[in-house]
């Protein structure tokens, strides 16, 4: 059966974009959302960056568990560059589209060594 355009999944067709909430609990996955923080490794330690990923650069005072005790989704990715120390144009309030495997690392789920491309970066005054 041949595709048909406009149907999902057809040839030639972009994926839609996903939030960090839109992530599956496992498996390959694309989405996009701002980075919230980034995180240095001492000297000292073996070598890795890592930076905190969210929908919006906005703090949200909603729990994370909703009404009837149902969970939601995750609000944070957490993404690990192993084997660096800095990567360049990784840096708060960066947005950014990434794609790789989820798994989750400290309760939270986490990319290792994701494709990333920077959308769009916050200008510094």
């Amino acid at each position: 059966m041949a595709d048909t355009p406009g149907l999902p999944g057809s040839a030639g067709q972009q994926s839609q974009q996903h939030g960090v909430r839109d992530l599956p609990a496992r498996g390959r996955a694309t989405c996009t959302g701002f980075i919230e923080s980034v995180t240095y490794q001492p000297p000292s330690e073996q070598p890795f960056f890592s930076a905190i990923v969210v929908d919006a650069l906005e703090h949200s005072s909603q729990p994370s568990v909703g009404g009837g005790g149902v969970k939601r989704p995750y609000a944070r990715l957490r993404v690990i560059w192993l084997g660096r120390n800095r990567v360049p144009g990784i840096e708060a309030g960066a947005e950014l589209r990434l794609n790789g495997v989820v798994t989750h690392k400290d309760g939270l789920p986490a990319m290792f060594n994701p494709r990333y491309e920077i959308l769009s970066r916050q200008e510094h005054l």
